[in-house]
């Protein structure tokens, strides 16, 4: 039987090579094994993809490993106060995942992270783009790769700080 981490990561890798969408992967991957992330925050990763909105910034797959860590452990709305500092703990832990990908990739821009696995990055917008994306393996192993990866880290983290999910 496989652990809990290699479930999740399976998922948000299969999820990104079928559907694409790399924030909703990561999210997807969560969704499925550990209960922790409701539909309306899935529906909210929509836009973040391919570096948010397919601009090639930040990464999607950071961003949705950023709302992963922000729904286990983040301030609730009716907390505002937070009087026990839980946002603080919670941008620690985020700024970590920032650092792992900037470790892993040396940036966090779906650009350079799709340059440094592909040779190159592309635009999704543009039909060559797409077509160029696809022939290098971002849909069938690169971003999938990415999205385990946050993944891992996500779940470590929060394992770290007895977070089990």
């Amino acid at each position: 039987m496989l652990n809990k981490l290699t479930l999740i990561e399976n998922t948000a890798s299969e999820f990104e090579q079928i559907y694409g969408g790399c924030a909703q992967a990561v999210l997807a991957g969560f969704k499925e094994n550990t209960k922790v992330i409701s539909d309306d925050l899935f529906r909210a990763g929509t836009g973040l993809a391919g570096g948010i909105g397919l601009t090639g910034n930040v990464c999607g797959a950071l961003l949705g490993g950023a709302l992963v860590i922000g729904a286990v452990r983040g301030r609730s709305f009716n907390d505002l106060k937070d009087p026990d500092k839980i946002r603080y703990q919670t941008l620690e832990m985020v700024r970590e995942l920032y650092e792992a990908f900037e470790a892993e990739y040396g940036s966090v821009c779906c650009y350079d992270i799709q340059t440094k696995l592909m040779g190159n990055s592309f635009n999704l917008w543009t039909q060559s783009g797409k077509r160029g994306f696809l022939e290098k393996g971002g849909r069938k192993d690169k971003c999938p790769s990415v999205c385990r990866n946050s993944v891992r880290w996500v779940y470590e983290i929060l394992n770290g700080r007895n977070l089990a999910i």
